[in-house]
């Protein structure tokens, strides 16, 4: 048993030394800062860190510090900014705009994996057929954010409150980039990675379980979407926006 608790000890030790975990912080200001309650609970109780430990921030904008605590409150853990760094934004926008899910699960997971591929906004649209008509994003937010430290990125997306279809399309009726409305109608539509030209901002609207009404999609068209399809088999909703992002993403890499 003494070896054993010795052994966990050793394993424990080079874990922290090898391991180098991510906070959040909004917006750091000077060479000190302080995570939140939250984060900072993470951080002590849960991952026993202790003062003088190093560990990396980022601001969701870009921004990738190195620091070492300097006090290991659980209620406000202190930080000693050592070295920044930038990272350059994305030559282009990815948004993504879904109507929500009944299941709720799944659009959590969607918006972890879109999180992880890497997309700039994320817009709840309430159609015609949809089967979710409230959502909070509080959730789905914090979701993004752990997304963004356990995949190493420094940009996070923003998500934003749901929308009518209407007022989607009005308020991207003059965006500068692409719009591709997926749909399952025997129409002719192209297929996304061949209408999309790389480089360009893109956003995708990705309709209900029960797919869009010929009224939105003839509405959508008329604001400027290019019908598409993602693949010659019907898709679950979070299943389509997720393979849009990821080969639009695949085309720009």
């Amino acid at each position: 048993m003494w070896k054993f608790r010795n052994l966990h000890s050793w394993l424990y030790l080079n874990y922290k030394n090898y391991i180098v975990h991510r906070f959040y912080i909004p917006e750091v200001l000077g060479d000190t800062c302080k995570l939140s309650e939250e984060e900072s609970k993470h951080c002590v109780r849960v991952l026993r860190l202790e003062q003088n430990d190093d560990v990396e921030i980022t601001d969701g904008k870009g921004n990738l510090y190195k620091a070492v605590i300097e006090n290991a409150n659980p209620k406000g853990c202190l930080l000693k900014i050592t070295a920044h760094q930038k990272e350059n934004a994305p030559s282009w926008e990815l948004i993504i705009a879904v109507a929500p899910t009944k299941n709720i699960v799944r659009l959590e997971w969607l918006i972890e994996k879109l999180t992880e591929v890497g997309f700039a906004k994320f817009i709840p649209v309430e159609c015609t057929t949809s089967e979710r008509k409230v959502l909070k994003t509080e959730r789905l937010n914090k979701i993004a954010i752990e997304a963004m430290k356990q995949s190493g990125r420094v940009y996070l997306p923003k998500i934003e409150e749901l929308t009518t279809f209407k007022n989607l399309l009005d308020n991207y009726k003059s965006y500068k980039g692409q719009k591709f409305i997926p749909h399952c109608n025997d129409s002719d539509r192209k297929v996304i990675t061949s209408a999309y030209k790389k480089g360009e901002n893109a956003l995708v609207l990705i309709g209900p379980e029960g797919d869009f009404t010929e009224k939105e999609i003839e509405l959508a068209m008329q604001h400027g979407f290019i019908p598409v399809t993602l693949n010659e088999r019907t898709l679950r909703t979070e299943t389509a926006a997720l393979s849009a992002a990821i080969s639009l993403k695949t085309l720009n890499n």
